[in-house]
């Protein structure tokens, strides 16, 4: 490895720390967001109605803002940045920040007035309850502006990742999380409502999300201005690669959308379930996994834009590398200790004992994919980075076909679970096809290197980790002067210790590079630090 990519494969791990750091934080807020539905809400109808309305505009979220747009522009913006076009950088996002609120200011009007349409279309099952169908349309027409506040923010997300700066957008999730924290807590008791104050902090999370990042784009020099010369080349890039882009997130959406209306036709509490469940699965991508690919897209892009093919395959074998060390593990983890983190986290209130069973059982079934689920995190940016938007759609239209099918299948002996493992199965599919497709692509100019024995060390180790966990289900431990739900607090404690020392004490024995990558990144910034004061 020579000294330049020694150095980028050090920037994307700094930059991947950075953003898992404050996920994290943003993360645990999530939990704690988690618990105050949970207990305010439970898995009832209210719930339900709350969690369809939330993922309409979460959807478009995903389909407009952090999913196509960011995307398309990100390699383009990243390729004027490289090129020393700083000026015309900013021209450039100042246009797309103006099409894009024009854009999605009719969205959001169109989603308000046909809201009683939506809702039947993406929960049909909810006009068997007339209260929990009102419901939904009412919270949907109120959060729907949610999606143009986003989607401005998701841009300037972008824009400041392609600048290498990753902070500020890393921490706008946790004034979400708060703004939702303090409106069920503050207006709840005023409003007698738990679904429409979280409703209301939804909102709010919006609006403080993008205050948060203008003062931080008109520092790096891309202050926010009408500008409308839509015409400019990399504007018509940009929107030429969205298309593809759009359709194939679209085609995600499709799934999730698919799973929603099929949950609709179950038991009452069957969406909260997979909600529930997704929120513990998206933890540990979060973290990591979301982190290295929002780091890796502009790094990608950077290599591709100056076809330096070599850092290219330096960044994304050790993405890959590092999402293994981390996901193989997390995996068996939730595996494990599924049933004791839903009872911690969300048993009171509303939220009972029936609950906690099928939450965690959902969690194992969606688990099962969370290898699937990371690596595509890393592996479609690979695509976007090269300007290529077109085979993850004809990709993940076959990883469609294959969760339509295994939806319908299983869904019928397993209920909900069938549905989330579906969800695994084509995640899987969709995951190696594209791996194989990248590598046909790229052939000799890309080597995808240390994988089988960055597999091998860490199936080791998570094995060892795993029978670590299980001897413990082994000793009967004993707490007097405990209550019950302190010594199941301190007892699952005790499980995650172990297994993060195990693992990493296995790990280091093994002598696994991306644990001293990890290593050597903390002793620098301790270095640093000392150096400084």
């Amino acid at each position: 490895m020579t000294s330049a990519q020694s150095k980028n494969s050090r920037s994307l791990i700094k930059n991947a720390g950075i953003i898992g750091l404050a996920t994290l934080l943003s993360r645990i807020l999530g939990f704690v967001r988690d618990m105050v539905t949970a207990n305010y809400l439970g898995t009832s109808i209210y719930a339900d109605a709350f969690f369809v309305a939330f993922r309409i505009p979460n959807l478009l979220r995903r389909l407009f803002g952090e999913g196509s747009l960011t995307a398309a522009f990100v390699p383009v913006f990243s390729g004027y940045l490289a090129a020393g076009k700083r000026t015309e950088a900013k021209e450039i996002a100042q246009t797309a920040m103006t099409l894009t609120a024009i854009c999605l200011t009719l969205i959001t009007i169109c989603g308000i007035i046909f809201s009683p349409f939506i809702i039947s279309v993406i929960a049909p099952g909810f006009s068997a309850t007339p209260e929990k169908y009102e419901l939904a349309v009412f919270l949907n027409r109120l959060m729907f502006p949610y999606i143009l506040l986003i989607s401005l923010v998701a841009l300037a997300m972008g824009i400041l990742n392609a600048d290498n700066h990753f902070l500020t957008p890393a921490l706008a999730p946790v004034l979400l999380n708060l703004c939702m924290i303090a409106a069920a807590l503050g207006l709840t008791p005023f409003l007698g409502n738990a679904a429409l104050a979280l409703a209301i902090g939804v909102l709010c999370g919006g609006f403080a999300q993008l205050f948060l990042q203008l003062p931080v784009l008109k520092k790096h020099g891309f202050p926010w201005r009408p500008r409308f010369n839509f015409r400019h080349p990399a504007i018509k890039r940009v929107l030429t690669l969205m298309g593809p882009s759009l359709l194939g997130l679209a085609i995600t959406q499709i799934t999730i959308f698919c799973n929603t209306l099929l949950a609709s036709y179950l038991v009452d509490g069957s969406i909260s379930y997979l909600y529930f469940a997704d929120r513990l699965i998206q933890f540990p991508l979060g973290i990591f996994a979301v982190a290295l690919g929002t780091a890796t897209l502009p790094a990608l892009s950077r290599s591709a834009a100056k076809m330096e093919w070599d850092d290219y395959s330096t960044t994304f074998s050790l993405a890959l590398r590092l999402l293994i060390f981390i996901t193989l593990p997390a995996m068996a983890g939730l595996i494990l200790l599924s049933k004791p983190i839903v009872f911690l986290l969300f048993e009171r209130g509303h939220f009972g004992a029936h609950s906690t069973t099928m939450v965690a059982q959902t969690i194992v079934a969606y688990a099962t994919g969370l290898w699937a689920y990371a690596a595509l995190r890393i592996i479609v940016p690979a695509f976007h980075s090269l300007q290529d938007t077109k085979t993850p759609v004809k990709v993940g239209a076959i990883a469609l076909l294959v969760n339509l099918i295994a939806a319908f299948t299983l869904m019928h002996f397993f209920q909900h679970l069938g549905l989330a493992l579906a969800t695994a199965i084509s995640s899987a599919v969709n995951c190696l096809l594209l791996l194989a497709l990248l590598k046909r692509r790229l052939g000799d100019e890309i080597k995808i290197t240390g994988l089988p024995r960055a597999f091998s060390q860490t199936l080791f180790a998570t094995a060892v980790m795993t029978l670590a966990i299980l001897g413990l289900d082994q000793i009967s431990l004993t707490a007097p002067g405990y209550s019950s739900h302190l010594y199941d607090c301190l007892r699952l404690i005790l499980k995650l210790v172990t297994a993060l020392s195990v693992y990493f004490l296995c790990s280091r024995i093994l002598g696994s590079p991306e644990l001293k990558e990890l290593q050597n990144l903390t002793s620098r910034r301790r270095k640093r630090k000392s150096t400084n004061t």
